[in-house]
């Protein structure tokens, strides 16, 4: 291979390591190492809400206990930490301020209960709803209101999370390496949160982001 092979092994702090997670830290360890290359680890420790205390120490303790060290981490310094999503927020505040700049998210000021009407609205009628491109201008979101509404929200300090904005009417083909030829039509997948009420990232945003930064190579 002509580029450096950079794996991560990202699990989230909620609990013990699950057999299968540790297989793919196996699976990634022995890839590197067979093409001379660094196994990272990654916390993914934006989802606070479901932090269990000890949990990273114990995927550590589990990791040495199996035999497979990593060689750059949250307690093995590299070149590309820190190596704990929460560490990482200034990084992704500044990413998601570009998509929103070049009209590619969105702020949105929608509260969890007109939500859950919404969805409830829908399934009486036998429906699923979808926050996208057929029903955003309906909705609580900057997109919807003009640039001053939007502005005075976020002074007022207003809740609201930031979502992607979905091209519309789009087909996306892409290569999956099992799957092969993939083509999927935008108009069914919903605007997906890139960033929380409560400053933090979600992992559409921040596993892209990181991989970036990090270089991660497969």
């Amino acid at each position: 291979m002509t580029e450096k092979v950079r794996v991560r092994f990202a699990p989230s702090p909620t609990g013990g390591l699950h057999i299968g997670g540790l297989r793919t830290a196996l699976f990634n360890y022995l890839f590197a190492k067979k093409h001379g290359g660094d196994f990272i680890l990654r916390i993914e420790d934006t989802d606070q809400t479901r932090f269990v205390a000890g949990a990273e120490e114990y995927i550590e303790k589990v990791l040495n206990w199996a035999g497979i060290p990593y060689d750059e981490g949250p307690n093995k310094a590299g070149d590309f930490g820190p190596y704990r999503q929460s560490e990482r927020k200034d990084s992704y505040a500044a990413y998601v301020n570009t998509l929103v700049e070049k009209g590619a998210a969105y702020y949105a000021f929608d509260t969890p209960e007109s939500l859950d009407f919404h969805r409830t609205d829908h399934e009486s009628k036998g429906k699923t709803f979808i926050y996208n491109a057929h029903n955003r201008l309906k909705l609580d979101n900057s997109l919807s209101l003009s640039e001053e509404e939007t502005a005075s929200k976020i002074a007022a300090g207003t809740p609201y999370v930031v979502r992607f904005k979905t091209p519309e009417n789009t087909t996306i083909t892409t290569a999956d390496i099992i799957r092969g030829k993939v083509s999927f039509k935008t108009d069914t997948l919903d605007d997906k949160v890139l960033f929380k009420s409560d400053g933090m990232p979600t992992y559409h945003l921040a596993n892209v982001v990181d991989d970036h930064l990090m270089q991660i190579s497969h």
